[in-house]
């Protein structure tokens, strides 16, 4: 079975986000692709099958399946697009959180994601101890957002992995009004078995909701500023989200599974 190895949401390898992408002509079982996750111990391993006119599409962490991911779905995006699917401008998957499509935009590839509804929660003790700083607000979708006071504050997180599991949300996301760009972040998934997403697209599917209405503005420019970083050009249309980024092909492997 071929996989590939994509850094995603960069246009040089050793940046980015890693995500392994596995194209399979049908599905393995859950156990087996619970076992390549593991063995890649990335942040996630994409495995995609062709059903019709659109590609299925699955997402495992270490810690198992989610129900969305952006790196990941970028990833194979370009795979498919390199390699499979040549001639084509847009790619349709059908996944866990709907149909998700991703669209040739010159250099970079946009995906059009769901948009998390965000509700304000109380600044906790809780929240402080976790990261070592206190948030100046918290917002909470399918993961926790942390409202930072400064750039130089997310870039210098520390947060303590054990007590980040005991926080709502599936992950915490840390961001701030970024220099550069419109805004910086982090993500940290802890309860996936992943310290620290290095680009997280998903995650910025609550980030970017945040700052287009803090902001006042639909198109922003956003930066994850974890230790291989990675840069996310988004819009905001009613409830969706389009992100575009670049990506670059690290490793074609073949697995004897």
């Amino acid at each position: 079975m071929k996989q590939y190895v994509v850094d995603a949401f960069t246009d040089e390898v050793f940046h980015g986000n890693q995500a392994a992408v596995c194209v399979m002509e049908q599905w393995l079982s859950e156990e087996l692709m619970m076992s390549v996750t593991r063995e890649n111990n990335f942040s996630e391993t994409a495995f995609t099958v062709k059903e019709g006119e659109k590609y299925h599409l699955r997402w495992f962490t270490p810690g198992g399946e989610i129900d969305l991911c952006g790196h990941a779905t970028l990833g194979t995006a370009y795979v498919l697009f390199r390699f499979y699917e040549p001639e084509a401008e847009r790619l349709v998957f059908s996944t866990m959180s709907g149909d998700l499509i991703v669209t040739k935009k010159g250099e970079l590839l946009e995906m059009e994601f769901p948009a998390y509804e965000l509700k304000s929660v109380h600044v906790t003790e809780a929240m402080a101890e976790a990261l070592g700083v206190r948030p100046l607000e918290a917002w909470l979708g399918r993961d926790l957002l942390c409202v930072l006071d400064s750039e130089e504050q997310v870039r210098s997180l520390n947060p303590d992995q054990e007590k980040l599991m005991g926080l709502e949300g599936l992950l915490q996301h840390v961001t701030a009004r970024g220099g550069e760009t419109d805004c910086v972040s982090r993500s940290f998934a802890p309860k996936l078995a992943v310290a620290e997403d290095p680009v997280c697209g998903s995650g910025h599917c609550h980030i970017v909701p945040y700052w287009a209405d803090q902001l006042g503005k639909e198109e922003l420019v956003a930066y994850q500023a974890s230790r291989r970083g990675g840069t996310l050009y988004c819009r905001r249309e009613g409830g969706k989200i389009f992100m575009a980024g670049a990506a670059a092909l690290y490793s074609i492997d073949e697995l004897f599974v």
